[in-house]
């Protein structure tokens, strides 16, 4: 399995690589419903794949990935599905920070953005620890948005940069409204993809993805049944797309496809 996911990453480390790519991984509480199993279990299993997808980016040599985590919004869900998300995310942060592979191996530095100010105090402990153990880590970064909107990140960039700015006396733009949001530190959004058949953004990473350069996928699947092979179709024809036209916009080529398919059949499931 090792050895399938090296082969793959190889060949999209070949092409352009897209630096920061950003997911909504939408679809765990249909993909339950559609099981008939409880919602809790669904967004296990998308921590699950969320753990897979990323392994595999770092791999491919993305430098950055943001992830939608949870929404300001969601706290307008039921109490039990709120609690039980806060409680996933401590349990499964810790472990991938803790005792899984993804920090250690790719070197992954984790941020959490956004305005933890709203959460329990024992859920913050845990991200704070979090960044903590994995501060001197430079090879990567991970970003989870928890919890966050694209209108919050702006409110807080746009107070921050006049604060600035009344101490500075320099003038405000966009330059130094970008310079401010939480994603700052990271390469330009160049990839947005967003699961589970729904087209809108959902208020995730609004400035950062208006960029000619940043390429946003919708992909019909939900984000538990969004899996490797599915990854590496959207890098390949990102690169494809970034070397031919200069950016990640447009349709995947027919050999692209054809180089998917025979990976697929000569290869054991990438998992």
């Amino acid at each position: 399995m090792l050895a399938v996911k090296k082969a793959v990453g190889g060949l999209i480390r070949s092409g352009p690589v897209p630096k920061h790519v950003g997911i909504i991984m939408d679809g765990n509480r249909r993909y339950a419903k559609n099981h008939k199993m409880e919602l809790k279990e669904g967004h296990n299993l998308g921590f699950e794949s969320m753990a897979q997808i990323l392994e595999l980016m770092y791999e491919c040599g993305v430098q950055c990935a943001t992830v939608y985590a949870f929404s300001i919004e969601n706290f307008k869900r039921s109490s039990y599905e709120v609690a039980w998300l806060m409680e996933l995310a401590k349990s499964k942060l810790s472990q991938i920070v803790e005792n899984g592979q993804l920090c250690k191996k790719y070197g992954v530095k984790v941020r959490i953005i956004g305005n933890t100010s709203l959460l329990r105090d024992d859920v913050r402990e845990v991200l704070v620890r979090a960044e903590e153990i994995t501060k001197d880590n430079t090879r990567a970064i991970l970003n989870v948005c928890f919890p966050y909107t694209s209108r919050d990140e702006m409110a807080t960039s746009i107070k921050r940069t006049v604060e600035q700015s009344l101490e500075t006396h320099e003038p405000i733009d966009e330059h130094t409204i970008t310079n401010n949001l939480y994603t700052s530190e990271c390469p330009p959004l160049e990839l947005l993809i967003r699961t589970s058949g729904t087209y809108r953004l959902s208020d995730f990473l609004l400035w950062q993805c208006v960029s000619p350069d940043c390429a946003v996928v919708f992909v019909d699947k939900l984000w538990p049944e969004f899996g490797p092979w599915d990854l590496v179709k959207i890098l390949l024809q990102w690169s494809f797309n970034k070397y031919w036209y200069g950016h990640g916009n447009g349709e995947v080529a027919p050999h692209t496809r054809d180089e998917i398919a025979s990976l697929k059949d000569s290869q054991p499931a990438l998992e």
